[in-house]
């Protein structure tokens, strides 16, 4: 099936001011987050993009600018469900407020049963999001084939839930996930289960681009996955982290 590149948006002004973003309006790229924008073209300049999908919000729309400009032929679609995480009274707030609430240790301990009040909850985001990718991935690998690679751009938590689906861990898990900005992440999705290609990377991404056609060999059907796997791995970027906007 196709392989996902997830692209967090670039540094934005609320990053910088350490306010939780959330949909609130008018949030841009800073000086740092253009210039992250700026390279995405040149860090994924090997790898054929079938699609990109974006949340419909200003700061990724402006990650993926100089991508379209390099890419006039890709074809951009805007998804609500990458969208970030509704935090309802919590949006544009400062995070240093934030850390005296109650909630934010349920947020950083037990994400599941986290609900922001006026907002949604984090079980519902991640499912959203999941629903997302999975019939997009259905829809790329039915018009362009199963080595197809679409992109995404999103956001922090959405993409740190969408990590821990692929692996298969409780959500309760994912803050363990860190994914800077203007990072990526890619996830190839198989029929029996995804595999986690890179995580938070941003160095070269060459290869990723598809493999040569080569005439199958039954014989190595059973491990083609992993050796795919193996190859593709490596610069990954682990870490813990708090949720970010």
């Amino acid at each position: 099936m196709a392989t996902l590149i997830l692209v967090r948006h670039g540094r934005s002004t609320a990053n910088t001011a350490g306010l939780l973003a959330g949909w609130t309006p008018g949030v841009a790229l800073d000086e740092r987050g253009a210039e992250q924008a700026a390279a995405l073209p040149a860090r994924l300049a090997a790898v054929p993009l079938a699609a990109a999908v974006t949340s419909p919000l200003q700061r990724c729309r402006e990650t993926l600018a100089p991508l379209l400009a390099a890419r006039p032929e890709l074809a951009l679609h805007t998804d609500d469900r990458i969208g970030e995480c509704h935090y309802g009274d919590w949006s544009n707030r400062k995070l240093s407020e934030l850390s005296d609430e109650p909630l934010m240790k349920i947020v950083q301990q037990h994400p599941s049963a986290a609900a922001f009040p006026g907002g949604e909850t984090m079980r519902a985001m991640q499912a959203r999001a999941v629903d997302a990718v999975r019939e997009w991935n259905a829809r790329i690998e039915e018009e362009h084939g199963s080595d197809a690679v679409f992109l995404m751009c999103s956001h922090g938590d959405i993409i740190k839930s969408l990590v821990a689906d692929a692996l298969g861990m409780h959500l309760d898990l994912f803050q363990r996930i860190h994914v800077g900005p203007c990072s990526v992440t890619a996830v190839r999705y198989t029929p029996t289960r995804p595999f986690l290609l890179r995580l938070g990377d941003t160095g070269d991404f060459g290869s990723l681009a598809p493999r040569p056609a080569r005439a199958p060999d039954p014989a190595a059907a059973d491990t083609a996955t992993f050796e795919s796997a193996a190859e593709t791995g490596g610069n990954a970027v682990v870490g813990g982290g708090a949720g970010a906007a």
